[in-house]
């Protein structure tokens, strides 16, 4: 942290950092208050107005993390942060991961530059653990170094997953498992096929939540982790997901695609600690089953 500064008249925050730190840019220094690194009397504070009266106490910190429930950069919400890893809850129609189409709008870009906080010569950065569809909303982890990213895609397999899904019509029965063979070839849609030399095995475990006139509710549980695995299967189900165009979905109510991760459980790289975190359906998706 900074060398605190006590306010000896009253002021406006921006204005106050403006004025006591010349020679900090004023990009570099709205950008700590953006991103939280900014304290008055210990506490973050990102009202760039904050009134400040005299005898506050007003720091920058080095060592900031994300509280739970901070916004991030492209509607990003932050559920956990510490010197190894940040869990996020990441909007719908945003990329884990730059496209060719795509390099800056994507969870990575947007972490990257919260991590750097305006310093554009530094070399903090993220690294991809996995990876969500662009359509899907919900919980991501990322590590904040290669150690942990290495500990943390080493166990990935055995990370415990649940998704919830807005599906159209109703699955025959109200728990069970989909598995089947998927073949990933194509860029653009994956393919149930028969299992051969091109094919992977895929397991998702279901349970239906809520039913409603023409579309259900269901819980999801990944066993196994391949490309768009729990649309197809829903689809081959014959129930696609709303909004799902690609894998025949009829109905569009959310205006988004009804896939959200709603539940990671895994242990931590450095300390072993169980990290548990839970998202709630978005309520946009949860209007479309009443």
């Amino acid at each position: 942290m900074s060398k605190p500064s006590t306010v000896a008249a009253p002021a406006e925050l921006l204005a106050y950092l403006f004025a006591t730190m010349p020679e900090v840019k004023k990009t570099k220094i709205r950008t700590w208050l953006k991103f939280q690194a900014v304290t008055v009397n210990g506490r973050p504070v990102t009202q760039f107005n904050h009134p400040l009266v005299p005898g506050d106490v007003v720091a920058i910190r080095s060592d900031r993390y994300a509280v739970p429930k901070t916004l991030l950069g492209a509607g990003m919400q932050a559920w956990h942060e510490d010197a190894h890893l940040i869990v996020i809850d990441k909007p719908a129609d945003l990329l884990s991961i730059a496209s060719p189409d795509e390099p800056e709008k994507t969870a990575y870009f947007q972490l990257t530059d919260y991590l750097r906080q305006g310093h554009t010569k530094s070399s903090e950065r993220v690294w991809i653990v996995h990876r969500l569809d662009k359509e899907t909303s919900g919980l991501m982890v990322f590590a904040k170094t290669p150690e942990a990213k290495d500990a943390l895609q080493t166990g990935w397999d055995r990370a415990e997953k649940h998704y919830e899904a807005v599906i159209e019509g109703r699955l025959p029965a109200k728990e069970g498992t989909f598995a089947c063979d998927l073949d990933e070839r194509n860029r653009f849609k994956v393919f149930v096929a028969a299992p051969g030399e091109h094919t992977r095995h895929a397991v998702t475990h279901y349970r239906v939540i809520d039913e409603g006139r023409s579309r259900s509710l269901v819980e999801l549980r990944l066993e196994t982790g391949r490309r768009h695995q729990i649309r197809v299967q829903l689809a081959h189900a014959g129930c696609p997901i709303i909004g799902d165009e690609k894998y025949g979905a009829r109905s569009n109510p959310a205006k988004r695609l009804g896939l959200h991760a709603t539940f990671l459980r895994f242990p931590h790289p450095a300390t072993g600690e169980d990290m548990r975190f839970t998202s709630p359906l978005p309520k946009a998706l949860v209007a479309c089953v009443r």
